[in-house]
């Protein structure tokens, strides 16, 4: 057997397996640890698709930032017993009619999708790569990507203003 083959059953595996997790762990710190082994797998997927910069930005902002502020939140909440019994059957039953609904809507996207067919000879290795990426971006996506970091820009700049103590304001 091929052992990028064997590695990507195994991923796959191991993606399916700990995202399970994530849906019925009872803790939710257990779900957010499961969470982040969901995106370290999802990585190696990355690193198997040769697309090694959507790697390093899994890593770096989703298994890094957005899951240590996910822990963050978690622990400052005060999760009690009694909040797990308070689920009355009507939120489950809506629960049950969203992931239904979900559901069908999925395989209906499922089953009009085309999936295109793998030529090896119009492959190229360079595909996933930081050069090719940023030559795409900064070439047909260059509009978008200033408008982009213009509103970053701006948003920092309001976070800055609101964040900003005025005179004679207690500090706590």
């Amino acid at each position: 057997m091929n052992p990028t083959l064997s590695i990507f059953y195994f991923l796959s595996f191991l993606t399916v397996l700990s995202a399970l997790m994530v849906v019925f762990s009872r803790s939710p710190i257990h779900s957010v640890l499961y969470l982040i082994l969901t995106f370290f797998c999802l990585t190696g997927h990355y690193i198997l698709l040769n697309a090694q910069f959507l790697a390093a930005v899994n890593i770096i902002v989703y298994a890094g930032a957005i899951m240590v502020l996910f822990l963050f939140v978690i622990m400052f909440l005060n999760m009690k017993k009694e909040d797990e019994e308070a689920k009355t059957n009507l939120t489950k039953i809506a629960a049950m009619i969203v992931a239904g609904t979900l559901f069908v809507i999925l395989f209906g996207a499922y089953r009009k999708s085309i999936i295109g067919a793998y030529n090896p000879y119009e492959y190229n290795s360079q595909v996933g790569m930081v050069e090719s990426l940023g030559a795409v971006l900064f070439r047909d996506y260059l509009l978008p990507f200033e408008l982009a970091s213009v509103l970053f820009l701006i948003a920092m700049t309001g976070a800055v203003m609101l964040g900003r103590r005025e005179v004679g304001e207690r500090h706590f």
